[in-house]
This record gives C-alpha cells, sequence and structure tokens, in this order.
C-alpha cells in the first residue's frame, strides 16, 4: 500500500507540494484551515517568475533603508513598531544577515531555484489541462532616475557573473520592449529570462490535476497540535473540533501561520508576515505585454490576458489583513508616475486586495525535515518568491520523502538553521 503523507496548507507550496507526491505514487491528504473559495496570497500577488531576484532580502542596505521607512506608513518596506519579541528577535537575525557575505553565499541558491522552478512551470505549462496563461517575455526593472539605474546596474553586472542574461537599456530602447506602454523613465534593465502567468488559473490548474489523482481535501480545518511517539514520531495532526488524521509523513506548508502550528511540537521558526497588496484594472485604459519592477516604488506591474495588476509594498504588521489606504495610494501615485497614461481616478471602485507572505529573516525560505522529529518536515518562508519556487520546492520535498539526494542541496534552506528548539 502506498505510504500516507499528510500536507498542511493549501497555498502554492502546499497545492504543488502534493502534485509532486502524488506524482511519485504517495497517498496524500491535504489540510487546508481556508474554505476552498479563498484568497490568500498565491492568488492575489504578481505571477512572476523571477530568476532576476537572486539577492535576499537581508541584504547591505535593507537595515538603513528600513530604519528610514519605519516612520513613514506609505513606504515601499514599512515595519509596524509594536512590542514583540518575535518581531525584536526576527529583526536582529534579519540585521545580522544583512552582509556582502550573505548575499554571495545566496545568490548562486536562489538563481539555482529559479532556473530550476522556471523548468517545472514550463513542464506543467506542456500538460495536457494545464494552460496557466504562461508568457515568456522576460521582465524589464523600470528606473525614474539615472541614480537608480546605476545601483540596478550593478545588479546586472552581479546576474551576468551567475551566468544569466541581464542587459541595460535606455528608454527608447525598453519603450521597443514594450510597445504597448509609454513610459516615463530614466532606463531599464532588461531579464530575458524571466516570466510571468495568471496565479488565480494556476492554482485552480494544479487544484485540479490533485482531485484527478485522488488527493485528499479537507477545507476549512484547522490543524490545532500533534501526536507524537516514541520522542521522534510524528504520528498525527490534531483538528480542531475534534479528530486526527494519522500518516506516514508529514509537511508543513503554512505560511505566515507556520510558527503557530508547530509551538505544540516546541519548534520555533523565526518568520514574519509581509503583507502585500495589489490592485487590479480590468480594463486598462494601456496594456504593457511584458512584466515590470518600477524599481524606486518596489511596485511589479504584470499583464493578465486583458487586465493588468499593480502589486508591491512589504508591510510587517503581523497577521491581519487591514488594508491601509495610504500605502495603496502609493501603488496607485507610482502606476501613474511611471505610466503617464494612467490617473489615479482609473482605479476608483477597484478593490484593493491583501496577502501575508512569510519572510524568514535572512531571506532563504525553510525547506528539508526538522532534526527534532524523523518524518516532519516544513517548506515556508519564501517572501515574494513564493509563487516563483512554488514547483521546485514541491519537487525537492517529493525527493526529500523518497529518500533521494534532492537536486539542490538544502544546507541553507534548513528549518533548523536558527536552532528550531
Amino acid at each position: 500500500m502506498a505510504k500516507h503523507v499528510v500536507v498542511v496548507g493549501a497555498g502554492v507550496i502546499g497545492l504543488c507540494t502534493a502534485y509532486y507526491c502524488a506524482q511519485r505514487g504517495w497517498r496524500v491528504t491535504l489540510v487546508e484551515r481556508h474554505p476552498q473559495r479563498r484568497d490568500g496570497s498565491s492568488f492575489g500577488n504578481a505571477g512572476m517568475i523571477v530568476p532576476s531576484h537572486f539577492v535576499p532580502l537581508a541584504a547591505p542596505g535593507m537595515v538603513a533603508l528600513g530604519l528610514k521607512w519605519m516612520w513613514n506608513p506609505a513606504s515601499p518596506f514599512y515595519v509596524k513598531p509594536r512590542l514583540s519579541w518575535d518581531l525584536i528577535d526576527w529583526g536582529l537575525k534579519f540585521w545580522r544577515a544583512a552582509t556582502p557575505q550573505h548575499v554571495r553565499r545566496a545568490a548562486p541558491l536562489l538563481r539555482d531555484l529559479s532556473l530550476a522552478s522556471r523548468e517545472c512551470f514550463e513542464q506543467l505549462a506542456a500538460s495536457p489541462g494545464i494552460d496557466f496563461g504562461l508568457v515568456k517575455k522576460g521582465m524589464l526593472l523600470l528606473c525614474k532616475t539615472a541614480h537608480a539605474l546605476d545601483e540596478e546596474a550593478g545588479t546586472a553586472k552581479l546576474a551576468r557573473e551567475l551566468g544569466m542574461a541581464a542587459e541595460v537599456i535606455d528608454a527608447r530602447q525598453a519603450a521597443a520592449l514594450d510597445a504597448g506602454a509609454r513610459m516615463d523613465i530614466a532606463g531599464a534593465v532588461y531579464y530575458s529570462g524571466d516570466c510571468h502567468f495568471r496565479p488565480d488559473r494556476f492554482m485552480a490548474r494544479v487544484e485540479g490535476e490533485l482531485v484527478a489523482a485522488n488527493v485528499q481535501f479537507h477545507w476549512d480545518t484547522e490543524v490545532l497540535g500533534w501526536q507524537v511517539e516514541r520522542g521522534r514520531q510524528v504520528r498525527a495532526v490534531k483538528l480542531r473540533g475534534g479528530g486526527a488524521i494519522e500518516a506516514d509523513e508529514f509537511i508543513l506548508c503554512g505560511g505566515s501561520w507556520s510558527p503557530l502550528a508547530l509551538r505544540d511540537l516546541g519548534l520555533k521558526l523565526p518568520l514574519q508576515a509581509g503583507k502585500g497588496y495589489s490592485l487590479t484594472l480590468k480594463q486598462p485604459r494601456q496594456l504593457p505585454t511584458t512584466c515590470s519592477i518600477l524599481v524606486e516604488a518596489r511596485v511589479a506591474v504584470t499583464p493578465m490576458a486583458e487586465a493588468l495588476r499593480f502589486a508591491g509594498t512589504m508591510e510587517i504588521a503581523g497577521l491581519n489583513h487591514d488594508i491601509q489606504p495610504l500605502r495603496v495610494r502609493g501603488i496607485i501615485a507610482a502606476a501613474a508616475s511611471y505610466y503617464p497614461e494612467f490617473e489615479p481616478s482609473d482605479f476608483a471602485g477597484v478593490e484593493p486586495w491583501s496577502g501575508l507572505r512569510p519572510c524568514s529573516p535572512d531571506g532563504l525560505p525553510y525547506i528539508g525535515r526538522t532534526a527534532k522529529f524523523d518524518n516532519l518536515s516544513i517548506a515556508t518562508g519564501h517572501a515574494m518568491m513564493g509563487m516563483s519556487l512554488g514547483p521546485i520546492t514541491g519537487k525537492l520535498m517529493a525527493q526529500v520523502l523518497e529518500g533521494e539526494t534532492p537536486q539542490i542541496d538544502l544546507a541553507q534552506l534548513s528549518p533548523d538553521r536558527y536552532g528550531g528548539h
């Protein structure tokens, strides 16, 4: 009889993990705290596959920038001041990680993860019935100022040293690459290896594949704890309202709620919820054909069929989906600044979306087994890269369960790298 794995969490990481485990012949049960009709961070995001994002969030200069922006609730990266030991601990770990040495270690790993995930996306897009609107036209990093362009040119140089295509171009060349948009910029960096797609459609297609593979879903079901036997073996997950699900293996893909799910086991996972926002124009007055990043504003722009999505901000403010109008206005202002055809009135009546992205202190995800338990693994902490790295994360977790050597070394991604307990 096939071995049984319980996957906790049905965001993109959980669905992809369930998919690749089912492909390997595992009997899969997926437990999700929200109803099936959900709208978490895997749905309203920018829908980008970004090998260009090889610099971790914890990088030189981010601490100073974060302190500068902390007192401005409209800033792209905002940490809401609050008395929280978890936040203070996370901040200290972030500060220690934001070094050139960390970037040098992390960049090749993030590159390899992204390129492997892009290959997974391409394979999935080629499968019958899994059309999710994959567009392979690259990405433009749009810079309003010469100073920002110079900084991005330095990052592009690092990208080329890592074997990726990155071209610094002027405003005229950027306009030629994306004739569908009039831009007010000093220049751009073009990463031809990036892609974009419809995240909601991707989630629906993968979920459909899981239904076809007889994966068992438990929607609107919260994990309250764990049954442990012989000290090192998880026997079952305990559910709110009573009941439990036994299995041979357990994989926690709980996103920003993962630390809460682990407390019953005495495991600590440094993680903060980074709230992001998006606004989607269903009939935009102009429609770019290439996805872009508005560099100074830290806003992502993605064409999705006939619609256009603007997504941005990183707000460290706890586990809540509260919409801050000031931050929404910042995204709208950025759209009109970089794309002068747009006006703030274009966004009148557009419902803002928010989602919580799980952020580790060093900007690297947690992927792999825990040392404390023989049959518990964790896959979370991807921050803004969750959608981009979803498929490779699921594939790596399936390799771990099968006892194989993962195709990418997971040492730097260990869930125990901060002590665990």
